[in-house]
């Protein structure tokens, strides 16, 4: 998700101020993604060099008010109704990780797996908890949670089957036929 739909989204409703923006902005996403009030206001400026929201109003202590254009409005209509793609994604730094500890010597992947899959399960207890605390709160909280939950899920599965193919690797590596290397004394021969 870019920072500057979610702020279209929220300007949606009502003109805001760039403190209420960050405010509801992290409230709706349960600070999972907290934001810099400059990185708000930084992309307030190009929203309104884009015509996607115009000042509102100003305070006389330079604050301005903020509202969405037909423009952004429009924008934010196509960012609901396009799919996010897998290949629009950050990439992934853990599968990324686990590709390059494969090609470094002296890296002990099956390590790096547990110490992930640790750290990763410390991390699903602690999503737990907080779902087990959240039965109230917002639905758009509980989305993200589970959203959250889910994945840790999903990469506990995934460093398994990781593992799983870290040892049929060294299984086949430690049974394959190893090719027949003359012995110094028939090389020289030749």
């Amino acid at each position: 998700m870019s920072i500057k739909h979610g702020l279209l989204a929220l300007l949606r409703q009502d003109p805001k101020y760039g403190y209420q923006l960050r405010g509801e902005f992290e409230a709706a996403t349960g600070a999972t993604w907290p934001l810099n009030i400059g990185q708000v206001y930084t992309t307030l400026t190009r929203l309104e060099r884009d015509g996607l929201v115009r000042a509102a109003s100003s305070e006389g202590d330079g604050r301005s008010m903020y509202e969405i254009t037909d423009a952004g409005r429009a924008e934010l209509a196509g960012w609901f109704d396009t799919p996010v793609t897998r290949e629009s994604r950050p990439r992934d730094e853990l599968a990324i990780k686990l590709a390059l500890a494969l090609a470094v010597p002296g890296i002990d992947v099956s390590a790096v797996v547990q110490r992930q899959r640790m750290a990763t399960m410390q991390s699903l207890q602690e999503l737990t908890k907080l779902k087990r605390g959240s039965r109230d709160s917002e639905i758009s909280w509980q989305l993200v949670l589970e959203s959250m939950i889910f994945a840790a899920e999903a990469e506990i599965r995934w460093l398994d089957h990781c593992e799983a193919m870290l040892l049929r690797h060294r299984g086949k590596a430690s049974t394959a036929p190893k090719a027949a290397v003359p012995a110094p004394e028939e090389e020289a021969t030749r």
